[in-house]
Formats: C-alpha cells, sequence, structure tokens
C-alpha cells in the first residue's frame, strides 16, 4: 500500500495533538505534516499566569520543529488558501497536496474591529500582550482596572473571569488593592451562559465575592484614553483597559467552499468531517449549533478531544477500516480564582435541550490540576 500523507493546517493545542495521535496510529510510510505560521506553540491556557507573573513566556513555550523528533514533519509559513475539493492547501506561494486534510487554524483576534481598543487596551489573550500587560499590573499602584470582553463570541468562555480574580489576587498580594477597584463588564447576560444558569450564577458568585462590581450585558463601543464608552452610551474612566479581543475566521478561508454566510466552517458535530471527503475541521474554526441555539464554545478542551477523534478516524480510514471515532461534546474547563485556587466546570454540551455541567467549587485540588495539565503539554506534546 502507498504512504499516505495527512497535511494539518495550524498548530495550536488541536493541530499538535492531532499530529501526536497520528504518528502514533500511523506507520512511518505515511507521512504527518503540520503548518503554522508561529515558529512555536504556546499554551494559551497559562497566558493568565504570565499577567500574573507565576509564569515566564519561556516556561510555557516550545519550538514547534521539536515535533519532528516524532517524525512530524513541521512547515513555517502563512496559509493563503484552501482547496477542499482537491485537498490542497497554498502555504508561501507552495501548493501542499495531501491525501486527507485537518484544518485546525483558530480563529484570529480582530481588537481593531473596536475604535481606540488595539491603542488604549491591553490582552492576556496572547502571549505578547498577557507579558505586556503584566508590566502594567506590577506599575499600577491605585485606580480602576476594567476588565472586559469586547463582543459577545470570543474564546476561552472562563477567561475574562479568571483574569479579573487572578488580577484581584495579585492586586491583594502586592498590599495595593484597597486603593484600587475592579470592573468586570461582560458582551453576555451572565458569566459562561452557555454552560447553564448553575454554573453561571456560580462563578457570578465568585466574582462578586471578591469585590469586584460585574455588569452583564455591557458591551464597548469604543476606547480612549483613560475612558471606556459602551453601546448604552455610560462611559467608565479606569486606568487599566483589559480586555477579551473580538475574534474572526482566519483569512485563508475567505473565499473557501468550506465555509457558509457566517465565514466559519460547518462540520459534522461527531466526526468533525466537512462536506467534502477526508476534510476535517475542528477546533476554534468551527461552527458548532448547540440544541440551545448558541455555537459550542471555543476553548482548547473541546478542539483537544475533536483532533483525538478526527486522527482516529483518520488512521482507520488509511488502514482501509470504517471511521467509528465519536466527538460526544462533553468538556470541561478549570476556573482559576485566585491564591493558587480553582474551581471546575464539566458536562455535556450536547445534552438537550441545554448543556449539563456541574460546577465544583473553587480548591487548591482542581488549580493543581491545571498544573498537572500544563505539565502535560509542555513535557508530552512537544
Amino acid at each position: 500500500m502507498r504512504g499516505q500523507t495527512v497535511l494539518i493546517l495550524g498548530g495550536g493545542v488541536g493541530g499538535v495533538v492531532a499530529a501526536n495521535a497520528l504518528r502514533r496510529r500511523l506507520s512511518r510510510r505515511h507521512r504527518v505534516v503540520l503548518v503554522d505560521r508561529e515558529p512555536a506553540f504556546s499554551l494559551a491556557a497559562s497566558f493568565l499566569w504570565v499577567m500574573t507573573g507565576a509564569r515566564r513566556p519561556d516556561q510555557i513555550s516550545r519550538p514547534l520543529a521539536g515535533l519532528a523528533r516524532k517524525g512530524i514533519e513541521v512547515l513555517r509559513g502563512e496559509v493563503e488558501r484552501i482547496d477542499p475539493a482537491r485537498k490542497e492547501a497554498v502555504v508561501g506561494g507552495q501548493t501542499l497536496a495531501a491525501d486527507h486534510l485537518v484544518v485546525a487554524l483558530g480563529a484570529d483576534f480582530r481588537p481593531e474591529a473596536i475604535p481606540g481598543l488595539a491603542e488604549w487596551g491591553l490582552t492576556f489573550c496572547t502571549l505578547d500582550g498577557a507579558t505586556r500587560l503584566r508590566g502594567a499590573l506590577e506599575d499600577l499602584r491605585s485606580g480602576r482596572v476594567v476588565v472586559l470582553t469586547a463582543a459577545p463570541a470570543y474564546k476561552c468562555p472562563a477567561a475574562p473571569y479568571e483574569a479579573a480574580m487572578l488580577i484581584d489576587a495579585s492586586l491583594r498580594k502586592r498590599g495595593v488593592r484597597p486603593s484600587t477597584a475592579i470592573e468586570l463588564h461582560s458582551a453576555e447576560p451572565g458569566p459562561m451562559p452557555v454552560a447553564g444558569a448553575e454554573a453561571s450564577a456560580a462563578v457570578r458568585a465568585m466574582v462578586e465575592g471578591k469585590g469586584i462590581a460585574y455588569q452583564p450585558n455591557h458591551q464597548i463601543a469604543r476606547a480612549e484614553a483613560g475612558r471606556v464608552t459602551f453601546t448604552d452610551g455610560a462611559r467608565v474612566d479606569c486606568d487599566l483597559l483589559v480586555h477579551v479581543p473580538p475574534i474572526a475566521p482566519p483569512p485563508a478561508l475567505r473565499g473557501s467552499a468550506l465555509v457558509d454566510e457566517t465565514g466559519w466552517v460547518r462540520v459534522d458535530r461527531h466526526t468533525l468531517e466537512t462536506g467534502f471527503p477526508g476534510v476535517y475541521a475542528l477546533g476554534d474554526v468551527t461552527l458548532i449549533p448547540l440544541a440551545m441555539g448558541k455555537p459550542l464554545p471555543r476553548a482548547g478542551v473541546f478542539a483537544h478531544a475533536q483532533a483525538r477523534v478526527v486522527a482516529r478516524n483518520i488512521a482507520a480510514s488509511v488502514a482501509g477500516r470504517e471511521p467509528a471515532a465519536r466527538f460526544d461534546g462533553r468538556g470541561s474547563c478549570f476556573v482559576e480564582a485566585g491564591d493558587a485556587r480553582a474551581g471546575f466546570a464539566s458536562g455535556d454540551f450536547y445534552a438537550e435541550p441545554r448543556p449539563a455541567l456541574r460546577m465544583r467549587r473553587p480548591s487548591w485540588y482542581w488549580h493543581a490540576g491545571k498544573v498537572a495539565f500544563e505539565r502535560q503539554v509542555m513535557w508530552g506534546w512537544l
């Protein structure tokens, strides 16, 4: 049997997990090729710890080139165009062909979509942003910190709530919390609304229990020096603006037959296969509607699970077997609360009529679980 090529576009959680799983399942006569525009993988789940100074950037990053030791080919370049019918992608002007194609390009941040946000705000959602935000927090002695979600759709549902609580803990540790105020403005009706009323109420109680003012249904219209204006006309003065940026599909998908009118990729919710046989999409680049009317949240835990399903099904196809692996919509989320404590939400997001989740109270145990996961990624994946 001739060797086959699996081409994976994107070196984030989904792409790296898929590449590892495929390399373990396929013999070396089959190629596993991973493409990314960045030279290194950085664990986004740990960016909040970079923000607080608990991690250095080098502690949560590894060169993607290290995957070559496992027999995974790594190409660095910008994905410019995808032809799903031919299972081809144009990368840096070069056309790459494959027998199986996995699109794991994620979602791009677009802070420029909100006037003034990129100029006057800082974000923890990128490694560079988290590093710069750490410096701003270290310099803060007094004043108001505004944390906000710039749009209803964003990456990692728990992140803005974790950020507010970790900022609170950091300021308390430095002894300046009494001279500061922290406000959290959310463009959604409550914390993690897709997770259900119980989990949402629990996270809100965690946030407000730390003296953080919480304002739901409050979406930013524009930012300027020392001030945020919201769509309802309200204005809030601030000394530090921390934001979760809006997101958009990656440019490589524009005009592609893979996307629908939203610009995102629709897939079979269980197999992650697109409308093109042998072409899969997973993680943040997809839009998977839930029974409640909202999409599956964009979070690394889902990209991780979906990548394992896709890898198993591709390996089965290569071996001439019927693909049988299915993504069941189950997921979990650590919710960092500061002081080495974290809550933990888990459950079935495909449950009907609404996702069925359970929220565990913050404890050292769940924080230790997130630390253990970080170590597994840094030393096991790359």
